[in-house]
């Protein structure tokens, strides 16, 4: 008889424990990681189809007899395109250039030059040379408690004469139908109220290894954990949403809201301002872009690093968000792969010492890959429905692990008080 079966080598509570940690990890642990993954793959496919639905109802829209369809030909719609650029000298050129190609619309270009170093401000004049629509604003010193982009937004639309108000980062290119676009998808109520802010997500142009991991976690946190339905349906504040890099609004709407000043020290616009407008009782919205326009943010590793840290604590590397994230991103993406490493290597051991492999474990390694399968279902749908990158998504855990890493390294920075400086400034 083998002596381990009379004599343990181990004190009996210490197996006990042993034990029960084994059990835990290889029997219980993976149905946990499987239900955080399914809870996030549902909302995602169910997320998805309203986050894209503004192709039904711009075409929708555009068989309704509404004032705006039927006075179309006579009087376009006027929008004032406001554009903060700080040092955008390879982008503003073709951001300008792509917004007067716009179609159906009678429109003004304001950019303003937020003290920049290189040749923003030069390049805007020639195009102000080439198209009178095209207007130039000098940035001033940046008062005390505002961020530079809030202030620099703040100052353009008391520039602008039109009624709407498009907010646009430098770095985005738009299609000629885009404004027509947002005009017609903000016209959709929904719940019998009229959007007060619409946030359109631009296709997402990425290079490098790290823009192909991590750019695309904006779009699977948002269509991962915001109830879309709830958010379309309530202005509650806790649904606030977009993305900063494309806004459309009407000055009454603006005005209501308490303008950028409400947001004035921010850097992150994505959540606060739809969050000032939802304070002041108006519904938001954030939809699909990618058919409107597209966006490269950053170009190299340092840039995605660093433009991540620089707003993250007013997402969720905070206190009240950061470890509920973890546990629901770490759990669901990085978990399965742990509990599958474990219950293979247990599965090995005993095989080794000719044991058998109790059913426990078999469980455990079969409902690891499917929560590992189920994982992957979000960035696989987003690969080819919002032509997002298939080896980012094929290196997913990698992209959850970075996210988590670059979020506890922003809580800790805030912990110590120090802030990420970006385009030369912190604020």
């Amino acid at each position: 008889m083998d002596d381990r079966s009379i004599i343990p080598s181990r004190p009996w509570r210490s197996i006990s424990m042993i034990a029960w940690l084994q059990w835990l990890i290889v029997a219980v642990l993976p149905f946990v990681s499987l239900a955080l993954a399914t809870l996030a793959a549902g909302m995602f496919v169910s997320n998805l189809s309203l986050f894209m639905d503004g192709e039904t109802a711009d075409a929708s829209k555009a068989n309704e007899p509404d004032e705006a369809s039927q006075t179309n030909e006579a009087s376009p719609p006027g929008v004032s395109v406001l554009i903060p650029a700080r040092n955008e000298e390879g982008s503003i050129r073709d951001c300008v250039e792509s917004i007067l190609q716009s179609v159906q619309v009678t429109l003004e270009v304001i950019v303003l030059d937020d003290g920049s170093t290189d040749q923003t401000g030069a390049i805007v004049r020639e195009l102000m040379q080439q198209d009178r629509r095209v207007e130039l604003i000098e940035g001033i010193d940046l008062p005390e408690g505002w961020n530079g982009k809030q202030h620099a937004c703040y100052r353009l639309a008391q520039h602008a004469k039109f009624e709407h108000l498009l907010f646009l980062d430098a770095d985005v290119r738009l299609e000629p139908t885009a404004i027509i676009g947002l005009c017609q998808r903000r016209r959709v109520l929904h719940d019998g109220g009229h959007i007060g802010l619409l946030s359109a997500f631009p296709r997402q142009v990425t290079g490098t290894l790290a823009e192909k991991l991590l750019i695309p976690m904006m779009h699977f946190i948002l269509l991962s954990y915001l109830p879309f339905a709830r958010m379309r349906g309530s202005n509650h504040p806790a649904y606030a949403s977009g993305c900063g890099q494309l806004f459309f609004t009407t000055q009454d709407a603006y005005q209501a809201a308490g303008t950028h000043a409400a947001i004035r020290s921010s850097r992150h616009d994505g959540l606060k301002l739809p969050k000032a407008y939802r304070e002041n009782g108006m519904l938001t919205d954030c939809v699909d872009g990618s058919r409107w326009a597209k966006c490269r943010m950053y170009t190299t590793t340092g840039e995605v690093v660093q433009g991540l840290l620089k707003n993250a604590h007013e997402g969720i590397a905070n206190s009240r968000l950061l470890i509920p994230f973890t546990i629901l991103l770490g759990g669901a993406n990085l978990l399965p792969w742990i509990t599958l490493a474990i219950a293979f290597a247990e599965r090995s051991s005993l095989i080794a010492e000719g044991l058998p492999v109790p059913t426990s474990i078999v469980i455990g390694i079969l409902v690891s890959w499917i929560a590992i399968l189920v994982s992957y279902v979000p960035r696989l749908i987003a690969a080819f429905r919002l032509r997002q990158s298939i080896a980012g998504a094929i290196l997913h855990p990698i992209a959850i692990l970075g996210f988590l890493l670059i979020q506890w390294w922003a809580f800790w920075n805030h912990l110590r008080g120090r802030q990420v400086t970006w385009r030369g400034r912190l604020g």
